[in-house]
């Protein structure tokens, strides 16, 4: 009997490889990794332009919502629960929106939102004219319908790539709300006079503009796609129960920064503008103050996933929770307007490392069968701290006072560092368990 002895190293030469049609199915599949990155590039880019958008319409409400609800309020307590509504309502509808884009797709997900969004800027407008204060609630509670799936954005564009190109992926969405961050609140000052028998309506009116170009934006250009080439063998395994994804160290130190690092920001930043005019400070100043604060949320992403991957995600979430603890000692430490700019700024960027990294982290933190759930939750959790941030800002602002608004959030940042350690902990000790 003549044996003929395989070459190594070809592909051709295994079964597998074999048995789908040697060198042209392994060129098929490496032409359709291929493309299945370049699909998740593009809709990496589509997603950072309709961030933008939707950055700019969010940054309106941030900059005036406050105002506009003290200026509507029948009792001034209640001047900042039309902000609070942007995320209450994102709670809300935060798990709906996921389990809806698993059944329909993300494209059409992320249209609705931007469409109730753009229908809210409209209820905000007529509400402005008629001095409606409980259907300019209906308004911004739309507009974080809006909210809800637009945070999805990050984490569709870190589905559509590998595992080590998520952090740059989710900093590429996020840094496309840096010129909406630095133009939004200027625009809105500006349009807020437009239409003189209705201060801030016109302010409004572009936010449901804002929302509407999404629409088109999202029909015409973003793609639905499959998961990443790499997690697609991950994702024919069984999907594991919640409760079991959850007591996961990864898990928790997630949802530890983007609950925290979000419920803090929110807290502070709501009650900023309403500080720094209580302080004595103009209106005007109380948009700029934000305008800056936004800068600082979005302008790290352009390098937050480059500095991920050089110094490693620990030292960047925990520069974050470093950088939000700075801001609070700027704020306690003076109500000057120029501590009020820095310790906004110094809060946007904190939140930025801590957002990106903990959005990395959830993302690593389950297979593709388990993400409806498993994001849905994550951010439903999240949307309900940062409401309860928002709904607590007025009243502790009222009672207690600025700078002891700004103490009352330090015990959470220490959670978040200890839920971090714990997983930065677990990281070193998985070699070590393997190599024994």
């Amino acid at each position: 009997m003549i044996v003929i002895a395989a070459k190594p190293g070809r592909p051709q030469d295994t079964p597998a490889a074999t048995a789908c049609g040697g060198d042209a199915c392994h060129a098929d599949r490496c032409h359709a990794a291929s493309s299945k990155l370049r699909a998740g590039a593009r809709n990496a880019l589509v997603l950072a332009v309709c961030q933008g958008l939707y950055t700019g319409a969010i940054s309106t409400d941030l900059t005036l919502t406050g105002l506009t609800g003290y200026q509507l309020a029948p009792d001034k307590a209640l001047a900042t629960l039309p902000f609070a509504l942007i995320t209450v309502a994102g709670a809300i509808v935060t798990l709906f929106a996921s389990l809806l884009m698993q059944r329909f797709g993300r494209r059409l997900g992320f249209a609705l939102g931007a469409f109730v969004g753009g229908c809210g800027g409209l209820v905000s407008v007529w509400s402005v004219f008629h001095g409606a204060f409980w259907s300019f609630c209906i308004g911004t509670a739309a507009v974080g319908v809006f909210q809800a799936f637009a945070q999805y954005y990050r984490l569709a564009a870190a589905d559509g790539v590998a595992g080590p190109a998520k952090s740059r992926a989710i900093s590429t969405v996020l840094a496309g709300g840096v010129l909406a961050a630095i133009a939004g609140p200027a625009l809105a000052a500006w349009s807020k006079d437009l239409f003189p028998t209705a201060l801030f309506a016109g302010a409004y009116l572009m936010v449901a503009g804002l929302g509407f170009l999404s629409v088109l934006l999202l029909l015409a250009f973003y793609r639905d796609a499959d998961p990443a080439p790499l997690a697609v063998a991950a994702s024919e395994a069984p999907a594991r129960p919640l409760a079991a994804i959850m007591r996961q160290p990864i898990f928790l130190a997630a949802a530890a920064n983007n609950i925290v690092g979000s419920m803090v920001m929110t807290f502070i930043m709501t009650a900023a503008p309403l500080a720094a005019v209580a302080c004595s400070h103009t209106i005007d100043d109380g948009a700029n103050i934000i305008q800056w604060h936004l800068v600082g949320m979005y302008a790290p992403s352009f390098f937050a996933g480059r500095l991920i991957e050089r110094y490693g995600l620990a030292r960047v979430v925990f520069a974050g929770m470093a950088l939000n603890a700075l801001a609070i000692a700027i704020a306690v430490a003076s109500i000057d307007l120029a501590a009020f700019y820095l310790a906004l700024l110094f809060l946007g960027v904190g939140w930025n490392f801590m957002f990106v990294g903990g959005s990395t982290l959830l993302a690593r933190s389950h297979l593709p069968p388990e993400r409806a759930r498993t994001q849905g939750v994550a951010e439903l959790l999240r949307y309900a701290a940062s409401a309860l941030g928002g709904l607590a800002a007025g009243p502790v602002l009222l009672a207690q006072g600025w700078s002891a608004l700004n103490i009352v959030a330090l015990p959470a940042l220490v959670l978040a560092a200890a839920m971090t350690l714990w997983w930065a902990a677990a990281e070193t000790r998985k070699p070590a368990l393997s190599s024994g």
